[in-house]
């Protein structure tokens, strides 16, 4: 009986990822995300899985980017009721995560409804905080390097891909076949992540692309965004800096921190970090020690060397103060969130910045203002971008190219097939021509909704 594979989400570009796997009457998924950017791919989170949701026996999480879990309320608010298993980095951000996210889509439509852009009436949320909380109960931490059964006769283990806490690479197993999920994939190099492990030995290959068609510059973060934040505090400007709250909020705050060691950029430089769930995850550091390069000071560190900002007034109050300041602010590619609010106040003036960290997907206003856009469109109005943009080439937590190509050179034996995923339709073709180049191993960038053999 054979395996198959049905691509839910992440062919053909970033977000969403999903993949069905069957055999028989058997299904795991592996990964459960939210699609973002563009308005026709947020639609889809809309749109019913193929497969009712109670026929689905388990789902294994690669890690916790709402990309990667954010669809996991939803998929248990519609009878989904077997376990999730991730590892306990993954599991405690999921804890954050989708909470914020369930609380963020429930602010946006009442927002929409107070302020009547909305074309829906009333705008209703996808899922709320409460059906977030519900879900997480499902979710069940398991170890790295270890074999685990999600149903009889299936096995998986999990291998660190670097790139956030938590994160890993999944070998799923059943009827004699082995397939690999990459997941997002770390830098070698990155300032604060441990590098990706060497992948094990497998037939099918399902790899990340997000920057298959790129190579990162040789510069490091420091010194991009040294330069960057030494001319702002030079004219008195605020710098709003849409991050990740997982991942690139603690990267920039632990380089903002060296900066000033160093003397770089002046010591008494005001940074506020304002996203609720960037402060809780900034705190997970310390307990999740030997996943990170940082020590125990370090990781303390994070904690200590900014301003955490949690309650709405405190967020409010940030627009009385004057600069020069810096507005670290989630979400990381400008989707939703507090940062908006900052964007909509600060864009408009010259003497500010805004700061663009990592991957900004089409149809984002990351994307919009990394594009060189005069205006943005925030709740329902037009604001005026004057504001010096600045793009950290050297911030991106996802391996280039490159690094992708030598990560899969390290397998221990060629694999049968490798599906090239979770890229733009160029970054994708662009890693699917360098896999059949280089390495001489089939390769295909798979469609949305399509099915193929493992």
């Amino acid at each position: 009986m054979s395996v198959n594979i049905t691509f839910l989400g992440a062919a053909n570009t970033v977000t969403g990822s999903k993949y069905l796997v069957q055999h028989g009457d058997e299904r795991v998924l592996v990964d459960c995300g939210l699609f973002q950017g563009y308005k026709q791919l947020r639609l889809r989170n809309r749109t019913p899985l193929p497969v009712p949701p109670d026929r689905i026996g388990a789902v294994v999480l690669t890690h916790a980017h709402l990309d990667h879990s954010g669809y996991l309320p939803l998929l248990a608010k519609e009878g989904f009721q077997g376990k999730v298993y991730a590892s306990a980095g993954t599991r405690d951000l999921c804890k954050i995560l989708l909470p914020d996210s369930g609380h963020i889509q429930e602010e946006d439509a009442l927002f929409a409804n107070r302020h009547g852009f909305s074309k829906h009436d009333p705008a209703l949320p996808l899922y709320t905080r409460q059906d977030a909380l519900d879900c997480l109960p499902l979710i069940k931490a398991v170890e790295p390097h270890k074999t685990y059964q999600p149903l009889p006769g299936w096995k998986f283990t999990l291998f660190s891909a670097g790139h956030i806490l938590g994160a890993t690479s999944v070998l799923l197993e059943v009827a004699g076949r082995r397939i690999l999920f990459s997941g997002d994939l770390g830098r070698p190099n990155d300032m604060l992540m441990n590098p990706p492990e060497n992948p094990p030995a497998a037939d099918t290959v399902l790899i990340e692309s997000t920057y298959g068609n790129r190579t990162h510059p040789s510069d490091d973060i420091l010194g991009e965004l040294g330069e960057a934040l030494k001319r702002l505090a030079a004219r008195g400007g605020i710098a709003v800096v849409p991050v990740f709250a997982v991942g690139r909020a603690q990267a920039l705050i632990h380089a903002i921190a060296q900066l000033k060691l160093q003397g770089a950029i002046p010591k008494h430089l005001p940074v506020f970090l304002d996203s609720p769930m960037a402060v809780h995850t900034t705190q997970l550091f310390e307990k999740h020690m030997g996943e990170h390069r940082l020590t125990k000071a370090q990781a303390h560190a994070l904690t200590h060397s900014v301003t955490m900002v949690s309650s709405t007034d405190e967020s409010k109050a940030l627009a009385s103060r004057h600069g020069p300041m810096v507005i670290l602010s989630a979400s990381g590619m400008a989707t939703g969130g507090r940062v908006l609010h900052h964007l909509a106040h600060h864009a408009g003036k010259h003497q500010n910045m805004i700061i663009l960290t990592g991957y900004q997907a089409p149809g984002t206003r990351g994307a919009t203002l990394a594009a060189g856009a005069r205006s943005l469109r925030i709740h329902g109005r037009d604001v005026e971008v004057n504001a010096e943009i600045v793009q950290l080439e050297s911030a991106s937590a996802h391996a280039d190219g490159k690094q992708l190509i030598d990560w899969l050179r390290a397998m221990p034996a060629a694999p049968r097939q490798v599906y090239v995923v979770h890229g733009e339709a160029e970054a994708a073709d662009t890693l699917r021509c360098r896999i059949e180049r280089e390495l001489q191993w089939r390769a295909m960038v798979p469609e949305q909704g399509s099915t193929w053999p493992s």
